[in-house]
């Protein structure tokens, strides 16, 4: 892995590296301060809300802050609420939850040809970004583990999608939308938290994965 990330014109369309990361630095404040974003290409919204485990036809339009309030009435229940938009032959899922850093999720959701990649950041700090394509997850991790990888003795690998990449503490997040962005071919935009989109309500994961641990195995 090398110090200086490769520009995203090498793939996808003709903004930098850098400019890439200062696009997303919105995803490094304090607001929101929890998430999950993921980028489905090759299925419709309601495949999408199908393989997360909702039902495409109990559907309603909210704003991330309304999910925000409603599921935290619910605490302490299996409580998730799904947010999905489509741009440029992809659908965008936005939680404020975490069902798109499962594994599992990502493998329903990139089968039969699609592709898959998610963001995630807790309330508890913890970072992650997942890939999968055709059904299988080719990549997962902590960028937080990778920020010092360019000095670890020995260097950790990484998946051939976020090579050349370096992670810094302070944009771990902006940089990581930046690397769903150069991979996937697709931005995020930031004004799709106050916009209501459709909406639906997750099964729990014992519904959908019963006992099996797999489903959190990558």
């Amino acid at each position: 892995m090398t110090p200086d990330a490769p520009r995203a014109s090498d793939q996808h369309g003709p903004a930098k590296w850098e400019d890439l990361v200062t696009r997303y630095a919105w995803a490094d404040a304090d607001e929101p301060d929890a998430f999950t974003f993921s980028v489905i290409a090759g299925k419709t919204e309601d495949e999408v809300i199908q393989a997360f485990g909702g039902d495409p036809r109990a559907s309603r339009l909210m704003t991330f802050a309304e999910t925000v309030e409603e599921q935290a009435g619910h605490l302490y229940e299996d409580y998730e609420l799904l947010r999905v938009v489509s741009a440029e032959r992809h659908v965008i899922a936005i939680e404020w939850g975490y069902y798109g850093s499962i594994p599992e999720i990502a493998r329903r959701a990139s089968v039969d040809g699609g592709e898959f990649f998610s963001v995630y950041r807790s309330l508890n700090a913890r970072y992650q970004v997942v890939h999968a394509l055709d059904g299988r997850v080719d990549g997962m991790f902590d960028p937080f583990e990778l920020e010092d990888a360019a000095w670890m003795e020995p260097e950790p690998e990484v998946p051939a999608w976020a090579e050349g990449v370096a992670f810094h503490m302070e944009t771990l997040c902006a940089e990581s939308f930046a690397l769903m962005e150069r991979t996937m071919g697709v931005a995020i935009d930031p004004g799709w938290m106050d916009t209501a989109l459709r909406t639906v309500l997750l099964a729990s994961p014992s519904e959908l994965f019963g006992q099996s641990e797999a489903a959190w195995l990558s």
